[in-house]
Order: C-alpha cells, then sequence, then structure tokens
C-alpha cells in the first residue's frame, strides 16, 4: 500500500491488517502518535487524513492508501506548534502531539472563516473535545488555541528568540513529537514482554506449565496470588500479538480459595484471611508516600487503629456531653470517597537489556535512581552495575515509585532471552493494577464551644485500598485548626482486590473532603461566614494571607443560590500539606564548549524539573539559558530525589544554588559567561545545604525529611447546579497557595491549574468500580473510567502568596500537592451553597444529587 505521510510517498506492508497507529508508529517510526486507550477516547493518537482529524487507533491502514496523511512530525513548524509550546500548552507532553495535530485543523478551518479572531473557549473546547490530558494544561491549551488563531505565532522567531519565549526546556521536542518516551524506544532485536494475570481474587498457584516456551515466574513467595490480575509470569515475542499468543499457550493451575470482596465485612474483621501471617502481612505493599508504617494491630482483615491523637479522652468526652447539652454545636457525619484511579497516560512501561554484564533501564519511573537501587537489591547487582533513565515521563502522580512489576519482568524475560524487552502495561492493565487512591468511608464528629472555636474533633477512617495497607486520612486532620483536643484513627479494610498506591497528596484531599464540609457545616449552624470561621480556627499567618484574598473576590459577596432549574453556589476550602524534602540532593555542573552542564539524578514526569534546575542554575550564574543545559532522568548522575511527595524542587534549587557558587569560585568570580568558553572541563558537584533552624526530622528516611512549616491553600469555587438532570458545572475556580517563592511562575500556574482539573474529576466524575462477586475491575477502561476533559475545565485562577519558607534556600518550597487537596471539598460547599444539600458521598453523581434534592 502506498501513501503519502508529511509530504513523502511511502509504501508499507498491510496484509496482516493493522491499524493506522501500528504503521505509524512501529512501520515509520512517527512515534509521536501515542497510543493510550486503543477505542477512540483519548485523541492521542490523532493524525489528519487529507486533512481531517482521525483518531488512528480506529482507523484501519488499508483507509490510507493513496490519501495524505499528516502526523504531529510533519506540523512542527506550524503555528499551533509554536503556540502549544509559547503558552505552556502542556505538562508531561504526552498527550501533546495529539492535541497539537487537532487544533492544527481547527486553526485552518477557523482562518478560513473568521480570518485572525480570537476564538472562544466554548469554540476551542467543542474542537478538542476528543482530547484527555491527565495532567489537566486545559487553561494553557485554551491560551495556545486561541493565541494561534489570533496571529500571535505566525512567524517563527529567532534561535535565540525561541529560547527565551518557550516557558519549558523540551516543550519544543513534545510539540514536535521527537520526544521519546519508554513506550516510543524500539532497539535492534526488541522483544514484547506480555504478563499473565490471575483471573481469580485469591488462588494458590500450584504450577505453570508453558512447554518447551521460556517464561518467567512472578509469584510472590508463597506462590498466593490475591486480587484479580495480580502478575502471575511473564513472557516475550518478537511482536505483541505473538507475545499475547504465546500468553495464552501458558496454563496455570490454581487452587481457588474464597475470597474477602465485601468491606463491609473487612471492617468488622471478618470474612476470609487476605493475609494468613504475620510473614505474609510484611510484604503487604503500601497505599501512601511514608516508607514505613505506624504500627498497628491486626484483627482479621481489618488493620488498626493507627492513631495521631491529641489528648483523645477528652475530644471524646466533649463530644458526647455536648450531644446531650448543646446538640447545635455538633456536627456529626459519615462520608464516602470513591477509588481514584491515577491513569498516567504513559502506562507503566519498562525496556530492559543487558550490556556486557551491566544491567540498562528504560523506565517510565517518577524515582528513577530509587529504581536503580531497589533493582540492584533485587537482583543481586552492584548498584553501580544497574543504569536506568526516564528522560521523559508520561505522567504518574505517585504510582511509578519504586519497582514495579514492569520492571521486574522486563529484566527477567531480558536475562532469559539475552535480548532487550521492553514491558508496556495495556490501558486495562493500568487501569486495573497501575495503581488507584484508596476508597474510604469517614466517621466524623465536631463540637464547637460556647464562643465559637474548634472544641474537639474525632475522625475515624477507614481506607479500602484492597491488599494494600498504610491509609493516613484521620491523621493529617491533626495539622489544621489549632491544638483542640481531637481522636484521630486510621484503619485498613483488606480485601481481595488490587492494591492501591500513592496518589498526589496521599490522604490530604480525602481527609479534607470530610473536615473542610464539616467547618463549612458548623460556620452555618453558628450563623457565620465560612471564611471567617476559618481564619479564627486557623493560626497560620499564610494561610490569614489566603483567607483574606478570598474574603475579598467579587464572587464571594456577590449573588448566589435561586429558586428555579439552574442554581449558583459559592464554596471555599482550606488545606495544608507538609513541606518534604530530599536533604542528600546534590547536583553536577560541568563545562562543556562552553555550555554549563547541569545533571541530578532526578526525573521530569511534566513537573518542570528540568526547566527548574536550568533557571536556577542560569540565574545564579548570570548568564544566558542558552549557555546551561539540563540533563535529568540517568540514574547513574549525582543523587537526586524522587517525584513525589512535593519534595523534587526544594531539594534541586538548592543544591542548585550551591553548584553554581561552588562553580563561580572555581572560575575565578567576575563575568561568568564570559570565561565559560576557556573553562571547558571544570567540573563541581553542590550539595543541598540544611535549612535555617534545620529540619524537623534529625535524618532522612527513604529519602524523606520533614521540613519546617506547612504549606498552605485556600480555594474558591463557583459552580451552577442543574437541579432537573443533576448535573454539577463548574465556572470558576480561584486557588490561592502559600509555598514560599516561585522559581516558574507559568509551570507553577500550570501545575496549580492542573491540580484543579484532577480535583474537579475527584469531585464529580471518577470511581473506579469492581464486580462484587468476583473482585474483577470494571472500569478498565477510559470509555468507563471518565477523566475530566477540556469542555469540563472552568475558569482557574492562581494567586501565589509567596512569602513564610525564607528560612528554606531559595525561598519556596513544593506546590504540587497542596494544589489539590481542597478542591472537591470546594465544590461539595459550593453545591450545598446552591441548593442547601450537603453532598456526603463522592463522587457527587447526578443520580445522587436528584436523591438528596428530593428528601
Amino acid at each position: 500500500m502506498e501513501f503519502e505521510v508529511n509530504g513523502a510517498r511511502r509504501a508499507v506492508d498491510v496484509d496482516d491488517d493493522p491499524t493506522a497507529v501500528e504503521v505509524v508508529r512501529d512501520r515509520l517510526g512517527l512515534t509521536g502518535t501515542k497510543l493510550v486507550c486503543a477505542g477512540g477516547v483519548c485523541g492521542a493518537c490523532t493524525i489528519q487524513v487529507d486533512g481531517e482529524p482521525r483518531v488512528s487507533c480506529l482507523t484501519p491502514a488499508v483507509v490510507l492508501a493513496g490519501r495524505r496523511v499528516t502526523t504531529v512530525e510533519g506540523l512542527a513548524d506550524h503555528p499551533m506548534a509554536r503556540a502549544f509550546a509559547g503558552e505552556d500548552a502542556l505538562q508531561c507532553g504526552y498527550c501533546t502531539p495529539g492535541f497539537v495535530v487537532e487544533a492544527a485543523a481547527f486553526f485552518e478551518r477557523w482562518r478560513a472563516t473568521h480570518g485572525r479572531t480570537r476564538p472562544g473557549r466554548e469554540q476551542i473546547a467543542d474542537a478538542l473535545a476528543g482530547h484527555l490530558c491527565r495532567c489537566g494544561a486545559y487553561e494553557g491549551i485554551f491560551r495556545a488555541v486561541a493565541a494561534a488563531c489570533a496571529g500571535d505565532y505566525d512567524t517563527a522567531p529567532t534561535d535565540g528568540e525561541a529560547t527565551a519565549a518557550v516557558p519549558r526546556a523540551e516543550a519544543p521536542e513534545k510539540t514536535a513529537g521527537s520526544a521519546r518516551y519508554t513506550t516510543d524506544l524500539r532497539p535492534d532485536g526488541l522483544l514484547e514482554g506480555v504478563i499473565i494475570r490471575s483471573p481469580h481474587a485469591h488462588a494458590h498457584v500450584r504450577s505453570l506449565a508453558a512447554g518447551d516456551l521460556p517464561l518467567v515466574p512472578l509469584l510472590p513467595p508463597d506462590g498466593v496470588v490475591r486480587y484479580v490480575g495480580q502478575p502471575v509470569a511473564a513472557v516475550a515475542a518478537p511482536d505483541r500479538a505473538s507475545a499475547r499468543a504465546a500468553a495464552a499457550r501458558v496454563t496455570v493451575d490454581y487452587e481457588v480459595l474464597p475470597a474477602a470482596l465485601d468491606a463491609r465485612q473487612a471492617r468488622a474483621g471478618e470474612g476470609p484471611l487476605v493475609y494468613e501471617d504475620k510473614a505474609a502481612r510484611k510484604r503487604a505493599p503500601g497505599s501512601g508516600e511514608s516508607p514505613q508504617l505506624v504500627p498497628a494491630r491486626w484483627r482479621g482483615n481489618l488493620r488498626g487503629p493507627s492513631a495521631m491523637s491529641k489528648r483523645p479522652a477528652t475530644a471524646v468526652r466533649r463530644i458526647t456531653e455536648a450531644r446531650s447539652r448543646n446538640p447545635e454545636r455538633v456536627v456529626e457525619g459519615v462520608f464516602t470517597t470513591a477509588a481514584q484511579t491515577h491513569t498516567p497516560l504513559e502506562p507503566h512501561a519498562c525496556l530492559a537489556q543487558w550490556v556486557d554484564g551491566t544491567l540498562h533501564l528504560e523506565v517510565s519511573t517518577q524515582s528513577i535512581k530509587r529504581t536503580a537501587e531497589l533493582t540492584a537489591e533485587r537482583f543481586g547487582l552492584p548498584v553501580e552495575q544497574v543504569v536506568a533513565r526516564a528522560v521523559h515521563v508520561g505522567g504518574g502522580f505517585g504510582c511509578k515509585m519504586g519497582l514495579t512489576s514492569d520492571v521486574v519482568a522486563a529484566v527477567e524475560l531480558a536475562r532469559l532471552h539475552g535480548a532487550p524487552v521492553r514491558v508496556v502495561l495495556d490501558r486495562d492493565e493500568e487501569l486495573t493494577d497501575g495503581g488507584y487512591r484508596p476508597g474510604t468511608r469517614i466517621r466524623l464528629a465536631m463540637v464547637a464551644d460556647a464562643s465559637g472555636d474548634l472544641s474537639a474533633l474525632a475522625m475515624d477512617a477507614d481506607t479500602d485500598g484492597g491488599v494494600s495497607v498504610g491509609g493516613s486520612v484521620a491523621s493529617l486532620a491533626r495539622f489544621m485548626y489549632g491544638k483542640a483536643p481531637r481522636r484521630l484513627r486510621d484503619f485498613d479494610t483488606l480485601t481481595h482486590r488490587p492494591p492501591g498506591a500513592p496518589f498526589r497528596g496521599p490522604g490530604g484531599p480525602t481527609m479534607c473532603w470530610a473536615l473542610e464540609q464539616a467547618v463549612d457545616e458548623m460556620a452555618h449552624r453558628l450563623g457565620q461566614d465560612p471564611i471567617a470561621l476559618r481564619r479564627r480556627w486557623d493560626g497560620n499567618p499564610k494561610r490569614h494571607a489566603l483567607y483574606d484574598w478570598a474574603a475579598a473576590l467579587p464572587v464571594w459577596s456577590g449573588p448566589r443560590g435561586g429558586t428555579g432549574r439552574f442554581r449558583r453556589g459559592v464554596g471555599v476550602a482550606a488545606a495544608n500539606w507538609l513541606y518534604f524534602l530530599d536533604p542528600v540532593t546534590e547536583v553536577e555542573l560541568t563545562v562543556e564548549d562552553g555550555i554549563v552542564v547541569a545533571r541530578c539524578a532526578v526525573q521530569d514526569m511534566g513537573t518542570g524539573s528540568r526547566t527548574v534546575l536550568r533557571r536556577a542554575v542560569a540565574e545564579a550564574l548570570g548568564v544566558p539559558e542558552g549557555r546551561v543545559r539540563a540533563e535529568v532522568g540517568m540514574s547513574d548522575a549525582v543523587h537526586g530525589p524522587t517525584s513525589g511527595g512535593s519534595r523534587t524542587t526544594p531539594s534541586i534549587v538548592p543544591a542548585a544554588l550551591d553548584a553554581a557558587a561552588r562553580l563561580r569560585d572555581a572560575l575565578g568570580g567576575g563575568d561568568i559567561a564570559a570565561r565559560l568558553d576557556a573553562a571547558h572541563g571544570v567540573r563541581v558537584t553542590g550539595r543541598r545545604p540544611r535549612d535555617r533552624r534545620g529540619f524537623v526530622t534529625p535524618f532522612a528516611l527513604g529519602g524523606i525529611a520533614i521540613g519546617r512549616g506547612f504549606t498552605g491553600s485556600v480555594q474558591v469555587a463557583e459552580v451552577e447546579v442543574d437541579t432537573r438532570l443533576g448535573r454539577i458545572r463548574p465556572l470558576r475556580v480561584w486557588s490561592g497557595i502559600a509555598a514560599g517563592r516561585i522559581h516558574e511562575d507559568r509551570l507553577a500556574r500550570s501545575q496549580c491549574e492542573g491540580a484543579v482539573v484532577q480535583g474537579i474529576g475527584y469531585a464529580l466524575y471518577e470511581e473506579r468500580r469492581t464486580d462484587p462477586a468476583t473482585g474483577r475491575v470494571l472500569t478498565e477502561n477510559l470509555e468507563d473510567y471518565r477523566i475530566p476533559g477540556i469542555g469540563d475545565t472552568p475558569e482557574i485562577t492562581v494567586h501565589f502568596h509567596q512569602e513564610g519558607f525564607e528560612h528554606v534556600p531559595g525561598g519556596g518550597v513544593g506546590l504540587g500537592e497542596i494544589s489539590t487537596l481542597p478542591t472537591a471539598a470546594c465544590l461539595a460547599n459550593a453545591v450545598h451553597d446552591a441548593t442547601g444539600w450537603r453532598p456526603y458521598d463522592m463522587p457527587i453523581r447526578p443520580d445522587r444529587l436528584l436523591e438528596g434534592l428530593a428528601t
């Protein structure tokens, strides 16, 4: 079959009836076109056929015969690609090529009929409705499409202008489709690995039979599988279809065992045991970021309580007394949250190959250094014989940390076959076994005293993370609203379902869902303004500044409510988050041919660490950004932090500043730019200095130390509620963030905007569902598991309060997690403001809203 691709004639064999995306990616090597959902839902695989956008995952390749095909690589010089880079309309960049291809077609249509006028949000959202961005970079996409259509990017900038104009260092690669992710790499002799997974929720594997087929087992030491989808074994073949066929020939002899699938039974400590003994319990995966669990007792399938209480007996006594004496000052309720799946658009993926005794990994991970260390430990290798790379990572949000099953399978298969092997999870595998924020059931009671101050708080949180443990929802309420007595207890409910994993502020958005609605309800009970009450209870001066900002917003004092079908409401919620860092982070600077090369074993999954590192060095040295190149994503570089816990920026910036000071000294000071050409080979290593007054923790645990001070967030949301159909439409969100100095304003705003979008998904749409009879995950595709699209995005305004972290070198800390914590509760409070109905169960589905309004 012959057709034209990006202006060149190409011929391919399509006798095996491939899809267009297979031809474009695998046979032509145009890997800018991404395969994500395989169902025409996400838009990442969009190409143009004779100028019209088409999803290539659903298009048979034979349709392209004789046609003119344009991929993102053919649009690298298009105004739309320049606009996406210039307006920072991306984060991880995995979805970006599909957006650019679709938006470029819209650009041509718009220009033909409207000239250089600027389209509105509604027109842009309609045009891009078939595309998903899990990072939530929609605000930047709105700006980019409007700017390109208006002619702001018609003229290509010069090389110097381009460097200065692009906020994100790697944006040109991502918008042109030339950025290579793990899923894009195809070395010679590559084999594709496939994981064989358990069809049973609980079973003992008696044997694996594969005949002459090479196979590697992936079972735990006791040979017991504990959820549907748990890895059992893996095989590899020259292509994915052959690997799947080989996997189908493997015979697994299961002894099926009774399964615990009822969370209510588990909360009562009943049902078949998930972990039979202490040894099995020690192997339970964790659903939080803490590397060490708080000790807690086990009772059957219930673990806990683990407690972070303050004078718990006093809190219980005050609540009990107030119930009988002053019930009007008692707020109580049971709040529930559904499980929220991470859903990075680049799935878990690893390519492994052994070269002269050294293991090389290309892996989609948030912890490149830690992955290399754990791999070396697992396979009995010196750590210097494991080199891991993660140059570009297509999202993670917490689920890509540590030694995941794709890495283990790829390494074992590469060793078995003596060839490079790549293991990439399909979308159903990603949604089944890729991680999720556990669901919860929270019982809360709160009491105010006669003067309106918080008198006592009690929170019991049952975390349903399948076979995982480590829920920390209630414990986070220790750090909000002063020092009133409180009993805070966390329980883990164990069932034979897949394990949860850390997800952007583990436990935080869930805790806020209950606590911030209770505070809102208390304000109504006391007849006080919800912002004023929070300001009164909250002693944090950084959040005081945010409360003042929020109270001054015109929407807060404007009209709301109504009695018709459509009602508007405004809500507020607040949050804080611990300041984490990796205190042993280093940055190495080397002068190479007049360029300062900054190296650190950190990775960039769309958070901007590459750009933050480059600019921190450039500013500290007083040289143009074009004289600095940041190289990240290599485990054999000097130590860098994991991208999790909002600890990346406060770890690498101080180390970069120290390295720059050392390089300046090594070059004799003065005009550093003038000295670089003669300084080839000069190398220094900077280390992360201690904060003024030190840290809260005396040493790091698992690469984490706790610094002094809390970040803060106050959010205000305006929603429209359709009381006939039960739909909630967020109209505008104002997000106030207190995280000290903002090192990269545009990138920081993008992070905060995306956090709001993910919070909207948590509040309104996302709900991981499993079959109650079998434990199988039912929401195993992006049609059934709904994440927010560009049309779900309200106008988002971000406000930064940049004081309060002057004791930190560089003056700023992380904000990726604090910016998503209050969003769901903020929307819930706005719904209550609009309707008078309080949503206790999340997501706030239309059926729940309509039922609530009817009662």
